[in-house]
C-alpha cells in the first residue's frame, strides 16, 4: 500500500503569528510571520494554514485583513491556495522564506544572485582542479600575509586600478573588514584625525570607537575640504571608499583622485583607500593610490564583486616593509585568509571563471539600477550604474525608521543613515540594497512599496487595529 502523502501537519488550531514586534501594516505583517515561521522551521512544506475566519477571530482583526495576508504570502510563492481544501506551505516555500529572512534579517549590502549565476559549480569546479593537482598545501596554515602564488595573483588584480605592485607589498587577508581593522591598528592611534565623509561604512566607525581615533566628516571630499580640516588641526589620514561608495553611491573621477592624491602626498596624509566595488564597474577607475603609491593602503575585496562567501581580499601596502608588517598584524587578528578560497580566487583568474562571475554579477546589477530608475521615476536618488546599492536623502515628514520597516516587509533591505552618519545632524536618508537573496519580483514589489511611502507621506501613519 503506498504511503500517505502529508497533508496537513498543522491544525487549525496549531498556529498563531506573533505580531508584537512587527510594525506597518497587519496583512503584512501576518505575511511576514508566515516568512519567517518557515525559515524557523515551524511550518513545511503541506503544512496547512488555519482558515482564514478563524484566524482573524483568534487574532482579533478583520477578516479582510487575513485575506491579504494569504494573497500577500501566495505572491511570494510562500503558500498555495487549494480551494475549499484551505491553504498550505508551497513546496519552494523554505527557499522564498530564507531568502527573504537573510535579506532583511542582516542587513548586508551583498552581490545580487544573477539567474545565470554559476558560483557554486566554480566553486565545485576549483576544487577538483586543486585536489587534481595535489595541492594538499592548501590545506595548511599559510605563511603570514598569503602565498605567494596568491600574493602574484593580487598584484595581476590591482594592475587594473594602475596599481604596479611587487607581489611582496600584497597581503592576503580575510576579507576587507580584517584587512581595514589590520591598517588601523597599525597606523593610528587615539586621537588621531581620520577625514571622511558625513556617512561612513559602519565596520571603520566601529574602529574609530575602539582604537579612539576621532573621525572628522566632510561634505565632500576635495582637496580644499581636507586642506581646510588639516588647517584646523592635523589629519593623520584619509578613510574613503572611491568607487560606489557605502553608502552614498558617490564615485569620485580621476582627475579628483589625482588632485586628492597630490594634496595628501604634500601634506605628508596617509590614504586608506577601501575601494570595496572598485573591480565591478566594467572600466575600472584608477586608484587614489595610483597616483602616489608610497603613502596609499589600497584595499581589493572578493565579497561585494563576487560572494561574501569567499573572505578573500588583497591589500597593497606602501612599501614591502610595510606590508610584513601588516602581515604580523593581520596574523594576530584572523591568523590567515581562507587558503582554499584564496586558491579559488587565483585560479579563477586564471581560467577566466573570475571575469565570468564578476560580469554576472555587474550585469544583474545594471539590470536592477534599471528597474529602480523606472519604478521610482523621478524619485530623488544616488546610485551607480552598474551597482546594486541607492542612496535615497528624505524629504522631512518622511521618517526613516517606519519606511524601513514597511521595505523589510517586503523583503527589501534598507537601513537608516544614522547607522553610517559621523554627525549626529547629518541629513536623513536610506541606503536600500538592491542585491542580496531578493529575486527580481519580490525587487519589483518592494520597489513599488517605497514609490508610494514617498509619493503619499500619509502612507507613514503606521495603522492600528
Amino acid at each position: 500500500m503506498p504511503a500517505r502523502r502529508r497533508t496537513s501537519g498543522v491544525t487549525n488550531s496549531g498556529w498563531l503569528p506573533d505580531l508584537s514586534a512587527e510594525a506597518g501594516p497587519k496583512y503584512r505583517a501576518v505575511a511576514a510571520a508566515i516568512a519567517a515561521d518557515i525559515a524557523r522551521g515551524r511550518l513545511h512544506h503541506g503544512d496547512r494554514l488555519p482558515p482564514q475566519r478563524d484566524l482573524a477571530a483568534r487574532l482579533g482583526i478583520d477578516l479582510t485583513t487575513v485575506t491579504k495576508a494569504y494573497d500577500l504570502a501566495r505572491q511570494r510563492g510562500l503558500i498555495v491556495a487549494r480551494g475549499r481544501a484551505g491553504s498550505f506551505v508551497s513546496p519552494q516555500a523554505r527557499d522564498h522564506a530564507a531568502a527573504s529572512a537573510a535579506q532583511t534579517d542582516i542587513m548586508m549590502n551583498s552581490p545580487p544572485t544573477p539567474p545565470e549565476a554559476r558560483l557554486s559549480e566554480a566553486m565545485a569546479a576549483a576544487l577538483g582542479a586543486l585536489a587534481r593537482r595535489g595541492e594538499s598545501a592548501r590545506l595548511h596554515y599559510q605563511r603570514p600575509g598569503g602565498a605567494a602564488a596568491d600574493r602574484e595573483t593580487g598584484s595581476a588584480l590591482l594592475a587594473r586600478v594602475g596599481l604596479a605592485s611587487d607581489a611582496e607589498q600584497l597581503v592576503v587577508t580575510a576579507g576587507g573588514q580584517n584587512a581595514l581593522h589590520a591598517i588601523a591598528s597599525m597606523l593610528l592611534r587615539p586621537g588621531d584625525r581620520v577625514a571622511c565623509g558625513l556617512y561612513i561604512y559602519p565596520g571603520f566607525h566601529a574602529l574609530a570607537r575602539r582604537i579612539g581615533f576621532t573621525l572628522v566628516p566632510l561634505a565632500e571630499i576635495t582637496p580644499a575640504a581636507l586642506a581646510a580640516a588639516h588647517d584646523a588641526a592635523p589629519l593623520r589620514a584619509l578613510y574613503v571608499v572611491p568607487t560606489n561608495d557605502n553608502p552614498t553611491a558617490q564615485t569620485i573621477a580621476a582627475n579628483d583622485r589625482a588632485a586628492i592624491a597630490t594634496w595628501a602626498e604634500n601634506a605628508g596624509v596617509r590614504v586608506i583607500e577601501d575601494d570595496a566595488y572598485g573591480l565591478l564597474p566594467e572600466k575600472p577607475v584608477p586608484a587614489i593610490t595610483s597616483f602616489a603609491p608610497d603613502i596609499g593602503w589600497y584595499i581589493a575585496s572578493t565579497a561585494k564583486i563576487v560572494s561574501p562567501a569567499l573572505r578573500v581580499a588583497f591589500v597593497r601596502a606602501p612599501t614591502v616593509v610595510d606590508a610584513m608588517a601588516l602581515a604580523a598584524c593581520q596574523h594576530e587578528s584572523a591568523v590567515m585568509a581562507p587558503p582554499v578560497n584564496a586558491a579559488m580566487v587565483s585560479l579563477w583568474l586564471a581560467d577566466g571563471s573570475f571575469d565570468a562571475l564578476v560580469g554576472a554579477v555587474r550585469k544583474e546589477s545594471a539590470w536592477r539600477q534599471r528597474l529602480a530608475d523606472t519604478m521610482l521615476g523621478d524619485a530623488r536618488h544616488t546610485a551607480h550604474p552598474e551597482g546594486y546599492h541607492l542612496w535615497l536623502p528624505l524629504a522631512p515628514g518622511l521618517a526613516p525608521e517606519v519606511l524601513a520597516a514597511a521595505l523589510a516587509l517586503e523583503g527589501l533591505s534598507a537601513v537608516t543613515s544614522d547607522r553610517f552618519a559621523v554627525a549626529a545632524d547629518a541629513p536623513k536618508a536610506l541606503r536600500i540594497s538592491l542585491g542580496g537573496a531578493i529575486d527580481r519580483n519580490s525587487l519589483a514589489r518592494g520597489l513599488r512599496t517605497l514609490d508610494g511611502h514617498l509619493r503619499s507621506p500619509a502612507a507613514q501613519a503606521l495603522p492600528v487595529i
